[in-house]
């Protein structure tokens, strides 16, 4: 059974003077803690910790000297008798120092040590080996072990608070910067989420590893400009909440179409949403994803509160990509293909997805369409326009 006591406590005195605490300053006859690597053995320039320390030793005296010497100090001490169950008690309670003897019945110190420090959650807490064996073969089995230092009993009591309080003031630092790295962690999470929502995921990576992103030319991408018919009107006599409610529906749902059909957002202008596929990555006939999308988008938008209908152009061909400015920047495509799929747009009719002819020729085995005639477009001329049937 473990027995704690917190601080102001006392254990009865002893009628005998145990010798596991003594007041002489020495050490091992042999030197062994002189001769230890150095910041096993050391003092804490910022003076004592107060921590919860487990005594874990089958000599009922020495538990309770020790225990009496560090509750003295402060300390919340609880004393167990057997490696069992100390590894039980670690298991349940939390700890920042263990006293533990290399000779018991059972379970020895060094297995439970080897324990301790192979374990995922407990291997921070150090642990200091206590006992009458003064060869440095168990000295160094013990810090090869993991142990954050080697007490010889009997154990001076300068001795014994110096390395408590080294020990737990290393724990404490080691506390202190994982909360640290924690924070640090949690912070670039954060950031990489506040990235994935404004930029692709290839764009992130080539950020993180260039701190920039190279415009480049992408062949056979496939353009979706989506636009809200009436949507000035609609203002006109909508309140903004209104306004701004329907258009988070609205985008909303065009997001979650376009990652069904393996498009890639790239921006809202307004009521206008635009998407491509084929840009990043193969995405494998980028017209047809970029149709199938326009169908469920036609078909969704209506149904909305707002029951807006919508106009959508596809068109394929190349465009540029890339970050431009420094402030408020994000991911955009430029070049004829995104202005003419935009043209084209303008010219359907609500609730129709417009193909240009150059889509249209990608997408004869997919769907059925009809012509619209000819058009003219600013830049391009006239141009024979297609409705998805």
């Amino acid at each position: 059974m473990a027995d704690e006591q917190g601080r102001g406590g006392s254990w009865p005195e002893l009628e005998v003077d145990p010798p596991f605490i003594s007041d002489r300053p020495e050490g091992p006859p042999s030197g062994l803690l002189r001769s230890l690597p150095r910041g096993i053995v050391a003092l804490t320039p910022t003076g004592p910790a107060v921590g919860r320390v487990l005594i874990v030793d089958d000599d009922a005296l020495t538990r309770r000297a020790l225990d009496r010497s560090l509750s003295k100090l402060g300390h919340r001490v609880t004393q167990i008798a057997s490696g069992e169950e100390a590894l039980a008690l670690l298991e349940r309670e939390p700890y920042d120092l263990v006293l533990l003897d290399v000779v018991m019945p059972g379970l020895n110190g060094y297995e439970v040590l080897e324990r301790i420090k192979q374990h995922p959650r407990l291997h921070e807490i150090p642990v200091v080996m206590i006992s009458g064996l003064d060869d440095m073969d168990s000295v160094a089995r013990c810090v090869e072990l993991g142990a954050e230092d080697y007490l010889i009993k009997p154990a001076h009591s300068t001795l014994l608070r110096a390395r408590v309080d080294a020990s737990l003031a290393r724990k404490l630092a080691r506390d202190r910067e994982n909360r640290y790295r924690d924070r640090i962690e949690d912070e670039g999470r954060r950031a990489d989420r506040l990235l994935s929502a404004i930029f692709p995921l290839q764009v992130i990576e080539e950020l993180k590893e260039t701190r920039t992103v190279k415009p480049r030319v992408h062949d056979d991408v496939a353009v979706l400009f989506c636009d809200v018919a009436g949507f000035t009107a609609y203002c006109g006599t909508h309140a903004p909440e209104q306004v701004v409610a329907g258009l988070q529906r609205m985008v909303e749902s065009l997001e979650a179409i376009s990652a069904r059909h393996g498009l890639e957002k790239i921006k809202t202008i307004g009521d206008a949403f635009l998407a491509t596929a084929g840009l990043l990555g193969d995405s494998g006939r980028p017209v047809a994803r970029c149709v199938d999308a326009a169908r469920e988008i036609v078909r969704a938008v209506p149904a909305q509160p707002s029951g807006w209908q919508v106009r959508v152009g596809i068109h394929v061909g190349s465009v540029m990509a890339g970050v431009v400015g420094h402030q408020q920047y994000g991911f955009d495509v430029w070049g004829d293909t995104v202005n003419t799929a935009s043209r084209v747009q303008a010219l359907g009719e609500p609730g129709v997805v417009t193909l240009s002819a150059e889509a249209r020729q990608r997408v004869t085995d997919h769907c059925e369409t009809a012509s619209l005639g000819y058009h003219a477009i600013k830049g391009k001329g006239e141009l024979e326009l297609f409705r998805v049937c």
